[in-house]
């Protein structure tokens, strides 16, 4: 079959599709994947054919927006991006669709879920998250002091959650969204996220059940895979002063990931920190750091290094609380201090402390509170045996990947034998 598919998004977002489109490729089909131009190396080197999205330049612009990464305007900031996208990320789909078709959408592939609508292409969606499911039963954390209280009732938090949708959600995101619709010539949609977003073929949670068990009002056809822990190892080799500075002893690794931070004050404060516990730090950042940090041989700076090759050798990782890097780092047993900024971060990391593998520092971080939790993560018992018993339960990311491309696989045979929407005929 020809697998097309499509990542919006950071790192984060596309390095568990390209897991899952490396498994595909293995398996004997085609691929072609959709993603932001910036990533156009990493697809390459896979050997899939590319449809990039805009420019690299673009993508850098987008990241470095501070309203990205600040709660209250990161969505509506998220989506005007996406907008600007969407007929021609629809366009690069349709023309590179044959009758051997079948598409695995990330969160934000709008663009796949309205050809599955107008042409009948199978679709996949898979959500790296538990966040991208809209969920009352099991509502998603937020940062603090806007979550519902845990005493709501399951009908209140239903009835806030869809006032939340229809006021906020689809008033940002349907005025363009079905513009683009008509003139497609389908009909109007609301409840974009709780309902049309996802795919009525197939939807795929790209994690375990103990660390987000599948909830009644999500979708119906949703399965679980779990966590598919690519992260560009196999295309990286570790520098030798790196090795040696791992060889030394365990360091403390800290990294906002794609989050733009105020980074003087981040890693001024880590250093800080580290003094404060008497431990070494690499530092995983593609943004300034003042070069007199490591000048005393205790910090070590790196723009890119993939975690599985570190984290083994690390001591604990504080980080920005994506999902992969949360994923990677419960993979490797290592306790974690996530500090979240915005989007799923304020989730994964809350789901991460209550499984014990570490605690949560809300942002600003300060020198004091950021070696206070590396103090507790370092030297709690409690701490170390749940990351050793996570670390035991975490399939390899290779069998999370073939479980998702055994369900692509699934939804194309099922599509061949006419149980499946109709399916795209060229023209």
């Amino acid at each position: 079959m020809h697998v097309i598919i499509t990542a919006v998004g950071s790192a984060g977002d596309v390095h568990p599709f390209v897991g899952i489109g490396r498994t595909l490729a293995a398996r004997g089909h085609r691929i072609t994947f959709c993603a932001s131009a910036a990533f156009a190396p990493l697809i390459e080197r896979c050997g899939f054919e590319f449809l990039p999205l805009g420019t690299r330049e673009e993508y850098d612009e987008v990241m470095a927006d501070p309203a990205l990464w600040h709660p209250r305007t990161s969505l509506p900031t998220l989506w005007k991006t996406i907008a600007s996208t969407l007929r021609e990320q629809y366009r690069l789909l349709e023309q590179a669709c044959d009758d051997e078709t079948v598409m695995l959408g990330s969160l934000w592939a709008f663009s796949a879920r309205l050809l599955h609508e107008k042409h009948g292409i199978p679709l996949v969606t898979a959500q790296v998250s538990p966040f991208g499911f809209w969920s009352a039963a099991a509502p998603s954390t937020h940062p603090p002091g806007t979550n519902l209280p845990g005493f709501v009732p399951y009908r209140m938090k239903r009835l806030l959650l869809g006032l939340i949708e229809r006021a906020f959600l689809d008033r940002v995101m349907a005025p363009q969204l079905n513009s683009f619709r008509q003139e497609l010539g389908l009909p109007a949609v609301k409840r974009i996220i709780s309902q049309w977003i996802s795919s009525p073929d197939r939807v795929l949670g790209l994690f375990p059940q103990w660390f987000a068990p599948v909830q009644h009002d999500w979708p119906a056809q949703t399965v679980l895979t779990g966590f598919p822990l690519f992260d560009e190892s196999g295309f990286q080799q570790m520098d030798a002063e790196l090795q040696d500075f791992l060889d030394e002893d365990n360091p403390v690794v800290f990294t906002p990931g794609s989050t733009m931070v105020n980074s003087e004050q981040y890693f001024t404060a880590a250093v800080q920190a580290l003094k404060q516990v008497n431990r070494r730090g690499v530092f995983l950042t593609s943004q300034p750091v003042d070069p007199a940090v490591s000048a005393q041989g205790r910090i070590l700076v790196r723009r890119y290094v993939p975690m599985s090759r570190i984290l083994p050798q690390s001591a604990a990782l504080v980080h920005h609380g994506g999902v992969g890097t949360t994923a990677l780092a419960m993979a490797a047993g290592v306790p974690q201090i996530a500090t979240p900024f915005a989007h799923d971060q304020f989730d994964n990391a809350a789901r991460m402390e209550r499984l014990g593998c570490g605690l949560r520092v809300f942002p600003p971080a300060s020198a004091e509170s950021l070696a206070a939790a590396l103090d507790k993560v370092l030297n709690n018992p409690d701490v170390r045996a749940s990351c050793d018993r996570y670390r035991a339960l975490i399939a390899s990311g290779d069998s999370a990947c073939e479980a998702a491309a055994q369900q692509v696989e699934a939804l194309a045979r099922r599509a061949t034998h006419g149980t499946a929407p109709k399916r795209y005929q060229v023209a």
